[in-house]
């Protein structure tokens, strides 16, 4: 059930100041206080509704599961603006109000709002992730694992020239969430896992190929269910994701951060790559123990995170 709070006098890292910020949730598994609680953080397009029938990890939550419902209590709250309330009025206009570290801030007041002050882990994939590594940073005692996956600490020079041509495409085309999508799912996706998945077959019917076919569908199935506002909300959040901004350098910030950090990154995943992760692991090494890197081996690319549950689940065994 989606469950609702309000955020006052809330002011952002530019200096903006918000009177009410409406902060929507959805707790899954025990009860909240009667079990440790795990923190999911959502993706671009995703929302709180994280297992379950419509659950978009739900290979990875439920009962049962790795993260399971059965043991812990699952929260995770929607990124304020992606629509998901379904409330016109929360949508943002104003798309480039929120960093990820503005967001990071919101998710840290509605946990005080809720009176929590510990949280088992907290994970999230892609954006999802750098807002969980914005978290730690904010609140370096807060999470005793964080699990940071298919992301990175910052947004590089890559994945931010890739936001900007989303952003174009978002600011000036006729049809712009459909377009956008088309674009992205290049990205998500690696040309491997295109060629295993479409071999070059051709659809008959539609007199088009199978990938033609396939990314006009995701672009017509994301037009129909996300506003054009959390798209570019969404974007620029991605694009703006950097835990030393206005502070000292990475290991400064990060030798604060009292959690075991576990960085799960994917070979094939050419937004957020793996060779970035190396590099923050290596560096979280020099200050750090309890720090770790493993990886996921999939030709899906960057959404392997959402495909490659059985790995994943593996990976997190030791955690969960």
């Amino acid at each position: 059930m989606l469950q609702k709070l309000d955020i006052s006098n809330f002011t952002t890292i530019k200096g903006k100041c918000i009177d009410k910020i409406p902060l929507t949730y959805q707790v899954f598994g025990k009860p909240l206080y009667q079990a440790p609680i795990v923190l999911v953080n959502h993706a671009l397009t995703g929302n709180s509704t994280v297992c379950g029938k419509d659950g978009w990890w739900s290979g990875l939550i439920g009962k049962g599961k790795c993260i399971d419902t059965n043991k812990y209590t699952v929260l995770s709250f929607n990124i304020p603006g992606n629509g998901y309330d379904g409330i016109a009025e929360n949508l943002i206009e104003e798309y480039k109000i929120f960093n990820a570290r503005d967001i990071a801030a919101i998710f840290l007041e509605g946990l005080k709002s809720l009176e929590i002050d510990k949280l088992y882990a907290t994970i999230g994939g892609s954006v999802g992730g750098g807002i969980a590594w914005e978290l730690a940073a904010l609140h370096p005692k807060l999470i005793e694992h964080l699990i940071p996956i298919a992301t990175d600490w910052k947004s590089t020079d890559w994945l931010k020239a890739n936001c900007l041509v989303q952003e174009q495409i978002l600011l000036n085309s006729k049809n712009p969430v459909y377009d956008a999508r088309l674009h992205a799912m290049l990205m998500y996706r690696s040309p491997e896992s295109f060629k295993q998945k479409f071999n070059r077959t051709y659809n008959q019917e539609k007199n088009i190929y199978n990938v033609e076919s396939w990314l006009l569908h995701h672009g017509e199935k994301l037009d129909g269910r996300f506003a054009l506002s959390a798209y570019k909300e969404l974007n620029y959040i991605l694009a703006n994701i950097d835990i030393t901004k206005g502070k000292e350098g990475f290991l400064e910030v990060v030798q604060e951060i009292e959690s075991d950090i576990h960085i799960i990154s994917v070979d094939s995943d050419m937004f957020f790559t793996v060779a970035e992760d190396k590099i923050t692991f290596e560096e979280l090494k020099q200050v750090k123990q309890n720090v770790n890197h493993r990886i996921i081996n999939s030709v899906h690319g960057h959404d392997a995170f959402l495909i490659e549950y059985e790995q994943l689940s593996t990976l997190l065994k030791d955690v969960f």
